[in-house]
Parts: structure tokens; C-alpha cells; sequence
């Protein structure tokens, strides 16, 4: 009896933290498609912009590697861990490899700085005696030592951006996402929050930003991956926002 042969498994080179290898998502409530195999390799230490129109397949590409989402076919590889093959009980382990920063900032209201940041490190049971040198150390590199008892109520929004970014890089995470990180800030604010990633991409720590903001991509000119309907249309070195007609 002739046996089906066995797919080769990819092999992932070390320097590539994120592989997308033909990727295709369709949502089962409606069968739209959302991302259309597409394949992508991020490595470590790269800055890279996702940019796209509402509906270009974006957000779909977070919630992947989130672990939101699982890819329909294809296959995701993140820091060498298949996605598709990530057991429901080993997601949190596997999202503590990750920084998050949304557009919303996403703070607990009802704690001051200190204890917001503090939050992400009680989570995976960092002793209190390193939670209380990691936690001003952190905020004085996105320049907020001297905020850690204010609530986010008494921070403006480029302030609690920062706040969402220590959150974020407190347990060093190899990859920090951000998903439109300046989109309720002014322009001052935004550059302020960008030069700031671009400081921790410069310490090692691997960026993906997703933004609609053509201005800082244009002008930071860095990798820049264009999506338009669920498929990958360009991924240009040192490029820019590409006008869709």
C-alpha cells in the first residue's frame, strides 16, 4: 500500500524571528478573506512598518501573531514556535515573548504608573525585590521617572503611551508590536513616542509597527511592508508610503 508522502518541515534559519510561509485566513463567519498566502520573513533586529488601506489584511496579520487568530493554510513561525501547531494551554507562555503597545494605550484605570508597569512583571511572577529596580529603571528610559505615582488620568496621551510602552518592555520580549501606536497623538507626541521605538530597536528589541501615519514612515525610512487586500504589493529597504490610485 503506497503512503502519502510527508510534508518536509521548513527549516528555520535562526536570524529569521518571524515567518509567514504562504499564509492564507479566511473567516469562517462570513468566508471572507482576509490574507491571501501571503509569506513574509521578519529578522532579528529589524524596524519594520505594515501599512495598508482599512481592509488590506492588516490587523488579520496581528491577531496571527498574537495567537488571536490561526492561520487557515499555511504556516507562522515566531522566535522557531509553529503558530498553527501552539496549544490553547501554551499561548500565554508564548505571549510573554512578545511587547504590545495598541492605539488605545489599554491601562488599568484605577492604578498609578508604577503599578501599571509593575503589572506585566507580577504577571510572570518576577520577585518584588527585582520589580522594584526593573520598574524606575524602565520609566526612565521613556523618560517618566518622576511619574510613577501619577494615574493615567493625570498623563497626557503621549505620556501614557510611554507608560504602555514600559508595560510593554519590562520583561524584555525579543518582539515589540505596536498597532498604530500614535494614532491618538499629536504630531509632537508621535515623533516623540517613534524616536523611542527607534531607541529600543537600536538596543536589539525587534519592531513591528502598523500605522496609517505617512509622514513618520516616509521620514524614518525604514523597512516598510505594503499590503492592499489581503496580499503583500511591496516590501522595500529604507521605503515609503506608497499612494494607492
Amino acid at each position: 500500500m503506497a503512503l502519502g508522502k510527508k510534508k518536509k518541515q521548513r527549516v528555520i534559519a535562526e536570524d529569521d524571528l518571524i515567518v509567514f510561509d504562504n499564509v492564507t485566513k479566511i473567516y469562517e463567519d462570513n468566508g471572507s478573506l482576509a490574507l491571501n498566502g501571503i509569506s513574509l520573513t521578519i529578522k532579528r533586529g529589524d524596524f519594520v512598518f505594515i501599512v495598508g488601506d482599512s481592509g488590506s489584511g492588516k490587523s488579520t496579520l496581528i491577531k496571527l501573531l498574537l495567537r488571536e487568530l490561526t492561520p487557515t493554510s499555511g504556516e507562522l513561525y515566531v522566535n522557531g514556535i509553529n503558530l498553527s501547531k501552539l496549544r490553547h494551554r501554551q499561548v500565554p507562555k508564548y505571549r510573554r515573548n512578545l511587547g504590545v503597545v495598541f492605539q488605545d494605550f489599554r491601562l488599568l484605570k484605577d492604578r498609578n504608573v508604577y503599578e501599571n508597569v509593575a503589572f506585566a512583571q507580577r504577571i510572570v511572577q518576577t520577585p518584588n525585590r527585582l520589580i522594584k529596580r526593573n520598574v524606575p529603571a524602565i520609566l526612565s528610559i521613556v523618560g517618566l521617572a518622576g511619574k510613577y505615582k501619577a494615574r493615567p488620568k493625570q498623563l497626557s496621551g503621549g505620556e501614557q503611551q510611554r507608560v504602555a510602552l514600559a508595560r510593554a518592555l519590562i520583561n524584555k520580549p525579543p518582539i515589540l508590536i505596536c498597532d498604530e501606536p500614535t494614532g491618538n497623538l499629536d504630531p509632537r507626541n508621535s515623533w516623540e513616542i517613534m524616536k523611542l521605538l527607534e531607541q529600543i530597536n537600536n538596543r536589539g528589541t525587534t519592531i513591528v509597527v502598523v500605522t496609517h501615519n505617512r509622514e513618520i514612515v516616509n521620514e524614518m525610512q525604514k523597512r516598510v511592508v505594503t499590503m492592499k487586500k489581503g496580499v503583500i504589493v511591496s516590501d522595500e529597504e529604507k521605503g515609503g508610503y506608497i499612494d494607492e490610485n
